[in-house]
């Protein structure tokens, strides 16, 4: 009797660990939440004071809500051309990234040849080049054929520095889907291509996912590529159009941080869409990889 009272203790003051346990975590991850989102939180307040309120109270509510702020910003830095270029940069180089990215995969992942360490030691070493070390070259090289103040100056060098994290991941994961379906559709008349496009594509959607989520972000928010290769206004993007407000002399902090605000409600709203194939592709990534 008495050993069944102390197993019967045992189990609920282990249930109250485990309570008390999930409780502190949870508080510590709301406290980690609300340190991470407090900047955003601060960004879109700051964007409705004026100069004066955000030097002398940075981190109070506006006094009076400047909504005009956000009009001019819109103006002066001509927003809505710079969304249009970002979003047709950051589209072209997300499909090829995604469709190249997913056919290297395909191959490296379900063939075998002789060649294939070298070609999976080429991509390992694309990862490893610094992004922003080749920006003298490819100036150099992008002004030999031509290519400088167009869209393909920005999107053949983002989609080649994102190749490699993409082949990685999707490679990765496909390895882990059993090669007895690709045998059975062999066997039922179904050729390589259509293995890919019908099977494989579909299965690897996670992976896709996560990389077309991190690839968003490197292709929207990139300045120093859009710094180099872009000198036409009618071309620039949003990280080009946010840098009219800063002069050598003075910057207008109110209407920088309303053009921020604008330029990161599309960040956030892709996120808000696709969070749960982002989480999806992270896990399946985490545990096939």
């Amino acid at each position: 009797m008495e050993q069944a009272l102390s197993v019967k203790t045992g189990s609920v003051t282990g249930k109250a660990g485990a309570k008390w346990s999930r409780g502190l975590i949870n508080v510590l991850l709301t406290i980690y939440a609300l340190v991470t989102l407090y900047p955003l939180f601060w960004l879109f307040v700051s964007s409705f004071k004026t100069n004066e309120e955000f030097h002398s109270k940075p981190f109070s509510l506006p006094e009076e809500w400047q909504w005009d702020n956000f009009v001019r910003a819109w103006e002066v830095s001509a927003m809505g051309t710079s969304l249009v270029n970002s979003t047709i940069v950051t589209v072209l180089s997300l499909i090829l990234t995604l469709v190249l990215g997913a056919l290297a995969a395909y191959v490296l992942a379900r063939f075998d040849f002789k060649l294939k360490p070298l070609f999976m030691g080429l991509f390992l070493l694309g990862m490893l080049i610094p992004i922003h070390s080749t920006l003298v070259p490819l100036f150099v090289l992008m002004k030999k054929v031509g290519l400088l103040d167009t869209y393909a100056a920005l999107v053949f060098p983002y989609t080649a520095f994102e190749l490699p994290l993409a082949i990685f991941v999707v490679a990765a994961y496909l390895t882990a889907i059993p090669k007895e379906i690709e045998e059975a559709a062999l066997i039922d008349g179904t050729g390589y291509w259509g293995i890919f496009f019908r099977m494989m594509l579909p299965l690897s959607l996670p992976a896709l996912s996560t990389i077309a989520i991190l690839g968003f972000l490197r292709f929207w928010n990139d300045f120093a590529f859009a710094l180099v290769f872009i000198s036409k206004p009618a071309l620039k993007t949003i990280p080009l159009s946010l840098s009219v407000f800063a002069t050598g002399y003075a910057t207008d902090y109110k209407l920088t941080m309303a053009a921020m605000s604008i330029a990161v409600l599309p960040t956030i709203i892709v996120y808000l869409l696709f969070q749960e194939q982002i989480m999806k592709g992270m896990t399946a990534g985490a545990v096939k990889g």
